[in-house]
């Protein structure tokens, strides 16, 4: 008779760039196997729900195609020929290189190159460590928030608002720029909540019918890069009908009376050709508003994929204040909570070794830098060696015809630390197996939630695979690096990070992994004012000092409008390039993670572009036949998609596939721009023009669906 194999549930988080930052049960059913992943009940905002991707991680983490053996190229660049070799090996030809670009060029000639593959405080940012001990060259992490952080913080003075659970207690939840449904699911938990309990509606704004919006009772799809506008026009209207919260603005904001009178022509007429919406659309939208003191904004991080963005977000985040929704539970804003994890990383980073002279690269124009631009450069030295950890560059970074020419430099020596055989790894000199994150410890911020997150290791990972903590600090050894964080576990570092901020410590929260740190209401809604030295909302911001601590302004920041307005520093279509490109993520990708897993890739089919049913017939192109799409940057191959939830002259392409996945083997980041936007840089994914030709084989290969 055969017995039933026990099993141990734990709980634990999932790592993954995304604001909702999961807790997780686990079922372990062995040290080196899980069974089904759930979402936590114990964590509220949670509540038991998670991503399907997530849900199905026992096919990810126990893939076939796990990377497990460190390896060398032995053939030509990209040719994805290696062959294995040891631990030993691969660590001391990667130390060598390092050194010897160190000898011949200097330090900055080294670049350590990361990002959000995991979002853990120690194996994410510890890279940083081996960064400053050999003070190698700096990162400035562009990729993602840049644009949006930066309008939510001129506007607010800090970056943090409403606790995301009060959504459940709001009378009109406002989803602005994020397909909840895809990338942020607890968003949907709360706001449906809502709707269930208080009869609250649903309001939701994007670019087009997004699975979000199918179950919304207001749907705005906008034109790309106008959301200022609507939101200048609805508060246009909120001061025109007495909606307007005069009290609170006189209380919390810097120029109420001036901005009343800028708005004045920002009329729902004036912004609906701007738009595309109808003039009845805006008034509507703007009554449910101000009608609603209840109301909660979720803005997502559409704002950062557009070249005006920041202007949009701060723009967006000011209605709020007129309406005075911020004075109410079930009330106000929230994008994200940085600002209230106050965690020393002293240690994980090497701060207190930091040289802050030393350069510091654009993440985003790592095509640039590869190449050898001046600018990108800061008028240095060329990059000759790095180790990525944690990112795909060569499917994810804008510009990529920029991206595989540098790579493809025969002097370049790159080595890959990763959990599969992705396009940037098979770009590499050297690949190191990675663990996942439940074969390691670590701590994680709930970006778009309260808590402080544990992440204790369950399995043991499959063959050779090492976390990325072990990989530096054994790199550290062998380049002569010197500094305490090396000498410590991961486990000891979260330990350390918790213990300083008076937390109790790793094993304290083994069995209660989430660390709920939501600041009091009046501190979460500014009752006590503002982040910014004067205690009020900025509708005016010195945009300069937003931009200070970091590289200083960039892009065309000196024309960013004193007051919100419609910003037309988008790139708009022209006779050669008549649409609008948008690539917002797919719901079964993460980025370029979970394209390895077979159910995620079989549910998303393949690359696809959302056309307009009527832009297809003016252009003679059939549902489902292949075409091209080009701009000045290069050309993309993929497959018509008839569509009629997006406007005229706009097209989405959902997700980033694999290079493979393409038949000319270019992804769709090959027709997005690495400029950096004002003020504070960041390239805008959702912003490029294009042209669509059918391609010259013209086969079909099935319908779209």
């Amino acid at each position: 008779m055969n017995r039933p194999i026990p099993v141990a549930v734990r709980r634990t988080t999932c790592p993954h760039d995304c604001p909702s930052t999961c807790g997780l049960e686990v079922e372990v059913l062995d040290e080196h196997t899980i069974g089904r992943v759930r979402g936590s009940t114990e964590n509220s905002y949670t509540a038991g729900v998670i991503c399907a991707k997530v849900a199905r991680y026992a096919e990810r983490v126990h893939s076939p195609n796990r990377l497990t053996r460190p390896l060398l190229r032995s053939g030509p660049k990209g040719s994805g020929q290696f062959r294995e070799i040891s631990w030993d090996e691969a660590l001391d030809r990667i130390a060598e290189a390092f050194l010897a670009a160190e000898a011949r060029h200097g330090t900055e000639a080294v670049w350590p190159y990361y990002y959000a593959g995991t979002m853990g405080q120690v194996q994410r940012d510890g890279i940083n460590r081996l960064r400053h001990a050999k003070r190698y060259s700096e990162e400035f992490g562009t990729i993602c928030t840049n644009l949006a952080w930066t309008g939510w913080i001129a506007g607010t003075g800090r970056l943090a608002g409403a606790d995301p659970r009060e959504m459940a207690k709001s009378d009109l939840v406002v989803i602005w720029g994020t397909n909840a449904v895809a990338t942020q699911v607890n968003v949907m938990t709360h706001a449906t909540r809502a709707r269930k309990e208080r009869g609250a509606k649903i309001a939701v704004v994007d670019v087009y019918r997004t699975p979000t919006m199918e179950q919304a009772d207001i749907g705005l799809i906008l034109r790309p890069g106008t959301d200022a506008a609507l939101a200048c026009a609805v508060m246009h209207v909120l001061f025109r009908d007495g909606l307007a919260d005069r009290e609170y603005l006189s209380e919390y904001s810097d120029v109420p009376a001036e901005l009343e009178a800028h708005l004045a022509t920002r009329t729902p007429q004036w912004a609906a050709p701007i738009t595309g919406l109808s003039v009845g659309e805006i008034e509507s939208f703007a009554r449910a508003i101000g009608t609603t003191p209840k109301t909660f904004f979720r803005l997502g991080y559409g704002f950062s994929r557009q070249r005006n963005g920041t202007v949009a977000m701060h723009a967006v985040s000011s209605i709020p204040v007129v309406a005075g929704s911020w004075r109410h539970e079930g009330g106000g804003a929230f994008h994200n909570n940085g600002a209230i994890f106050r965690l020393d990383k002293t240690l994980v980073e090497g701060l207190d070794v930091r040289d802050p002279s030393v350069r510091r690269l654009d993440q985003s124009r790592i095509g640039a830098v590869l190449t050898g631009d001046r600018v990108a450069l800061k008028g240095g030295g060329p990059v000759m060696a790095t180790l990525i950890q944690n990112t795909n560059p060569m499917s994810v970074a804008p510009d990529q015809e920029k991206v595989r020419a540098g790579f493809a430099r025969e002097d370049l020596f790159v080595a890959v630390h990763e959990q599969f055989m992705t396009d940037t790894a098979k770009m590499a000199d050297i690949v190191l197996p990675a663990t996942t994150f439940l074969e390691h410890d670590d701590l994680y911020r709930g970006g778009g939630n309260q808590y402080l997150l544990l992440g204790p290791k369950l399995i043991e990972p499959p063959g050779e695979a090492r976390e990325n903590h072990r990989v530096i600090g054994d790199l550290a050894e062998r380049l002569g690096a010197v500094h305490p964080g090396f000498d410590m576990t991961a486990r000891e570092h979260v330990d350390h990070m918790l213990r300083s901020a008076g937390l109790g410590g790793f094993e304290d929260h083994l069995e209660h992994p989430a660390i709920d740190l939501q600041p009091p209401f009046e501190r979460a809604h500014f009752l006590d004012g503002f982040g910014h030295s004067d205690g009020r909302f900025h509708f005016a911001p010195e945009w300069t000092k937003v931009a200070a601590d970091n590289d200083g302004p960039m892009g065309p920041w000196a024309d960013l409008p004193r007051l919100p307005d419609q910003w037309a520093v988008t790139e708009e279509t022209d006779a050669e390039h008549p649409f609008r490109l948008v690539t917002p993520p797919a719901r079964n990708f993460l980025n370029s993670s979970f394209t390895e897993t077979e159910t995620s890739m079989a549910k998303e089919k393949g690359p696809r572009v959302m056309i307009h049913p009527d832009d297809l017939t003016d252009l003679g192109i059939a549902d489902g036949e292949e075409i091209r799409l080009v701009n000045a940057r290069g050309a993309v191959i993929s497959r018509a998609r008839a569509f009629d939830g997006v406007r005229r002259g706009v097209v989405i392409a959902e997700g980033i596939f694999p290079n493979s996945a393409h038949r000319d083997g270019r992804g769709i980041n090959t027709l997005t721009g690495d400029d950096q936007c004002a003020p504070y840089g960041g390239p805008a994914f959702h912003d490029n023009r294009v042209r669509i030709e059918a391609t010259k084989n013209g086969d079909r290969g099935g319908a779209a669906t």
